[in-house]
């Protein structure tokens, strides 16, 4: 929102929220009748493509850039995306709900504007002449005088709330900004109309330019090569690069030009820095991460929930939705791609202090960890992770499977392996309700449940396992007599530690009011409306932590996984201990170091129903 927002700052169908889109309900119904019952006219007909057509071109840019910006390679401006700018963006489809209408509005009440021919020469001509010539030089005038404190502080300036900008930035204006650009950039296509010289691809074409155009110069990064204007220098005048206009949102004051920069030439507003910032830009190397958070996907469907994917779902914890069903072609063809790319592959970026962190994503989904044909495959492709980060120097990689196994095939590593073992374990033994002196373990155990249960024993509060040969194995590995007992009279307890393999049976024996707090990577399904549910391991981030723009999985914003934590502060501590396998560092000396870092433990207040 503009500082001083004016009038027709907001769309029209805000009110309707997601149900915006049923705005086009009736021009689409309309278009189909007339089709169908009157006449064909493939303009009518190819107006509701081409929309789709501009949300898969905006999309594609958003994850190519995110891509780009993230492993570092000719990244422009270093600051740091955050949620309230992703919010900000949010809406970008608006402005695509807006040319539909325009579009269905010119073909049905402009003479001339319908049963357009697919190509011709002279309309192609025209329309390429006429945004040189009056559209670039009435835009740069125009965004001059939005330049003005007055139409600044009302409109303008919520689009320069971005800094580092991202391919969508570029249509994020108020409505009544959007009102005078769609003036300006109808004037090529009116034009063709009202001489007889419009056709298919004239229209289609500029619209897509536009796009194409105005994605690439919101891009941080950039990606026109120096080889271009070598070749034909006068194209420095006619085409910007991203480098060029990100000055623009750095500056505020130069760079003016729409796409064509020669304006900026004319009445000298040109950055002097434009030349050098793209020289340096081009010359800018991939990153060399300090700290490596290795994951992988979930389900099919969390490929969307990606920083990667769609940029206002990664921004929510992730939930599975009903409509990603209608999605399932794209679903498809993403699965098809994971399984030929067939490598890690790099999805975000954060900087903590003097640590540059990235977050790489194994293709494989959580199903197939569970595959035995799949578990070679995916052990390969964990130890290229583990070798490719330690070959550009990372100090230690976070992992969410034990990794003894690479830690003694690579002794020579001088990166440090950690699971976050000693830190989910603090966590748990934090988010027990202080007063507590009984509760229950169910599920399958692993080596940070069993840590768990020592130190409660130990504390004195009495540990009961709901399975026996679960309770065989603590009795071995410890003896605490009367602290660890085997129970199955579920209701008994309202604290529940809980892994998994619990089964809906034994979630449905819960007593109402029963706190079910996971030592899993993956929480358990929500069964109990009248229970409560903690999140898996998970600490608070401090505000220090940079570039924080979506959630990490279920999790809640600016809330992250304690095995990303562990690698942070073990990177941040400087520590050389590997921490996988068996192994499990001092649990306090994890936890006062995370705590000194700024991660906060989840308060139960924040615990939710379901």
């Amino acid at each position: 929102m503009a500082s001083k927002p004016g009038i027709l700052t907001d769309w029209p169908w805000k009110p309707l929220g997601s149900f915006k889109y049923m705005v086009l309900c009736p021009w689409i119904a309309e278009s189909m009748y007339s089709i169908i019952v009157k006449e064909w006219d493939a303009v009518n007909l190819m107006i509701l493509p081409l929309m789709l057509w501009r949300a898969l071109q905006n999309q594609l840019w958003i994850t190519l850039s995110r891509y780009r910006t993230a492993i570092g390679t000719n990244r422009i401006v270093d600051k740091s995306i955050e949620f309230d700018q992703v919010d900000r963006e949010s809406n970008w489809d608006d402005q695509i709900l807006f040319n539909a209408i325009l579009f269905y509005l010119v073909n049905k009440y402009i003479p001339g504007a319908s049963h357009l021919p697919m190509w011709r020469t002279d309309g192609v001509v025209i329309t390429i002449l006429v945004h040189a010539c009056a559209v670039e030089f009435l835009y740069y005038w125009l965004h001059r005088a939005l330049h003005h404190h007055y139409l600044y502080s009302r409109y303008h300036s919520h689009h320069h709330s971005s800094i580092a900008t991202e391919p969508i930035t570029s249509v994020i204006h108020p409505f009544a900004e959007h009102i005078a650009y769609y003036a300006l950039f109808a004037i090529p296509g009116l034009t063709t109309v009202l001489t007889g010289t419009a056709s298919l691809v004239s229209i289609a074409g500029y619209s897509t330019y536009i796009d194409f155009m105005n994605n690439m110069g919101h891009c941080n990064f950039e990606l026109i090569p120096n080889w271009v204007f070598s070749i034909f220098p006068p194209l420095k005048y006619l085409m910007y690069t991203p480098s060029f206009h990100s000055l623009h949102h750095t500056q505020f004051r130069t760079n003016y030009s729409l796409f064509m920069p020669i304006y900026d030439y004319m009445y000298d507003t040109r950055d002097k820095t434009s030349d050098s910032l793209y020289e340096n830009s081009l010359k800018r190397k991939e990153e060399s991460p300090n700290v490596v958070h290795l994951t992988h996907l979930i389900t099919p469907e969390s490929i969307y929930h990606l920083r990667l994917g769609f940029a206002s779902f990664a921004s929510k914890p992730y939930s599975s939705a009903w409509y990603l069903w209608l999605l399932w072609p794209v679903t498809l063809w993403s699965m098809m791609l994971t399984w030929i790319y067939g490598r890690t592959f790099v999805v975000e970026r954060n900087r903590f202090d003097k640590l540059k962190l990235q977050t790489w994503a194994i293709p494989k989904y959580k199903l197939q960890y569970r595959l035995k044909g799949q578990k070679e495959s995916i052990k390969n492709l964990i130890e290229e992770a583990v070798l490719e980060a330690d070959e550009k120097g990372a100090s230690s990689e976070e992992l969410n499977k034990y990794g003894e196994v690479y830690v003694k095939k690579h002794p020579k590593l001088k990166m440090r392996l950690v699971d976050g073992s000693s830190l989910a374990v603090a966590v748990l033994l934090n988010s027990i309700p202080k007063g507590t002196t009984q509760l229950l373990f169910t599920g399958k155990l692993t080596k940070v449940a069993v840590a768990v249960a020592f130190a409660l024993c130990k504390k004195g509060i009495q540990v009961s396992v709901s399975r026996e040969d679960e309770h065989e194995k603590l009795d071995k590995s410890f003896g605490f007599e009367g602290k660890l007992v085997m129970s199955k009279n579920y209701s008994s307890y309202k604290i529940w530690l809980v892994g998994d393999e619990m089964t809906e049976e034994e979630q449905r024996k819960a007593a109402k009011g029963t706190l079910l707090i996971p030592f899993s990577q993956f929480p358990p399904q929500r069964l109990r409306k009248d229970c409560f549910y903690h999140t898996t391991p998970a600490m608070q981030t401090p505000r220090a932590l940079e570039n924080v723009d979506s959630c990490e999985n279920w999790l809640p914003r600016r809330v992250m996984s304690v095995s990303r934590i562990a690698g942070i502060v073990h990177g941040l501590e400087g520590w050389e201990e590997h921490e996988c396998g068996s192994t499990i560092s001092n649990i306090d000396k994890v936890w006062e170091a995370s705590l000194k870092h700024g991660f906060q433990p989840l308060r139960i207040p924040a615990l939710s129903k379901s």
